[in-house]
């Protein structure tokens, strides 16, 4: 299993990076055991959770359930020290704290709130779930309009922010900081913001990324490569596209998502047949496309880390199974040729 470090910081990673989102939901509190054991027998040794995980319902009655699993597994098996955790405070709207927004009062409550479910004194990567100013992802680029953005209150908000997380990193809370749904520019004030305030530095970005959706391409890779951040991919499969469960208008039972919902509410028409194109190419080389898609986030030019997810022990073996596939270059090129020709297909 190939290893990195994240950011400029002492967190050395395996690449792939094991989600938990389902842990708590649609997988069960035996099964998730299972999966973190299979995955640091593979050479997986990084976890990413948030505090309001699970997913499928996202509610109040399930927040934290999943930290609280993934605790137990700590306090059972006395293996904390195997693992590389990042978890998420979660931001504006929420509803673990009736909505309010991300601030030091709130980073400090939610912090405690993690190390309690998780029964650890400390968190390897502490990262923001989503800016209080709002963000483009989920979709959200078709109409995003920062327009209303007050900039003084940005900085003001990153500054009091970062004024606790360094205070965190002294107490031994928090051992590293990272963001999630960030913009370039937003990137660029943390930076900035921590360099002057002598605060943790940005050493990863959460956000989406797969053959499906390139959006951190431009602006954010150049970002990642000269500050030296990290992308964590989250959806690499696309919400399931490019594993072809999907295609021909199918839902499998176990799925987590609808069609539908897996569109934002729009026409999947065009994703379907985009999606299409790459599982053709994939088949054409040889190649499973779950394992060509995660390889393909692993051979990108700035350094990434992709976040896979299962529901069950079948996922996940299928996934192992081809954690060490490398793409040659032609099929490379050809994937870059299938994007030029479908780029933005949802």
């Amino acid at each position: 299993m190939k290893t990195i470090t994240l950011g400029a910081s002492d967190l050395e990673v395996s690449q792939y990076c094991l989600g938990s989102m389902t842990w708590g939901t649609q997988t069960s509190e035996p099964d998730a055991y299972q999966q973190i054991e299979a995955s640091l027998a593979a050479g997986i040794n990084f976890i990413d959770t948030a505090e309001a995980y699970p997913v499928n319902p996202m509610n109040k009655e399930n927040a934290g359930k999943t930290e609280a699993i993934i605790g137990n597994w700590f306090e059972k098996s006395g293996r904390r020290q195997d693992v590389v955790l990042a978890t998420k405070c979660a931001g504006a709207g929420n509803y673990i704290r009736d909505g309010e927004e991300i601030s030091s009062k709130t980073i400090r409550e939610a912090v405690e709130g993690s190390l309690a479910r998780l029964k650890t004194d400390y968190i390897d990567l502490y990262q923001l779930h989503w800016p209080n100013r709002g963000s483009y992802m989920f979709r959200q680029n078709w109409t995003y309009d920062p327009t209303g953005q007050d900039k003084a209150a940005t900085i003001a908000h990153m500054e009091d922010v970062l004024g606790v997380l360094k205070e965190l990193v002294a107490e031994g809370k928090l051992r590293h900081f990272g963001l999630s749904n960030e913009s370039a520019w937003g990137t660029a004030q943390w930076l900035s913001v921590a360099e002057r305030m002598g605060a943790p530095k940005v050493e990863t970005m959460q956000n989406e990324y797969s053959l499906l959706c390139r959006l951190y391409d431009t602006d954010m890779a150049e970002l990642s490569h000269n500050e030296d951040v990290t992308l964590l991919a989250f959806s690499p499969l696309a919400a399931g596209f490019l594993t072809g469960k999907y295609q021909g208008g199918a839902v499998p039972a176990a799925s987590r998502k609808s069609i539908n919902e897996a569109m934002g509410g729009r026409s999947s028409d065009r994703v379907l047949d985009v999606t299409q194109a790459y599982l053709d190419l994939a088949q054409s080389h040889g190649v499973d496309p779950v394992h060509m898609s995660l390889a393909w986030c692993c051979q990108r030019p700035f350094l990434t880390s992709p976040i896979f997810g299962a529901t069950d022990m079948a996922q996940l073996n299928h996934i192992i199974s081809g954690l060490n596939v490398v793409l040659n270059d032609e099929l490379m090129a050809a994937i870059d040729s299938v994007h030029r020709a479908h780029p933005m297909p949802y």
